[in-house]
């Protein structure tokens, strides 16, 4: 077997060993964030009375979602617009309570 001593297999080396610091650096950042947004839902979650699940999360931006609709029907003075909206976001908002 050949010794692989030569110019270039050095900077292969160094620029294996840069990309590997460079990727365990992304991943030490990104695994902070992922973990900080977890406690943050489940914090929301707590609070709300509701289980921590995704589905969860999703039928709580939707059910924003309805109530920033309701906030703009009412700035457009749409009564009907904005008791539909408000009764959607009552309808979802109210079922992800346990």
């Amino acid at each position: 077997m050949q010794s692989q001593d030569g110019f270039f297999a050095s900077l292969g080396g160094m620029l294996g060993e840069a990309l590997r610091a460079i990727v365990a650096g992304i991943k030490w950042l990104l695994g902070g964030l992922g973990s900080a947004l977890g406690d943050f839902y489940s914090g929301l979650a707590g609070a709300m009375g509701m289980s921590p699940s995704i589905f969860n999360l999703v039928l709580l931006a939707l059910g924003l979602v309805f109530l920033w609709g309701a906030v703009k029907a009412l700035l457009r003075r749409s009564i009907i617009g904005f008791l539909f909206w408000l009764f959607m976001a009552l309808l979802v908002l109210g079922g992800l309570v346990d």
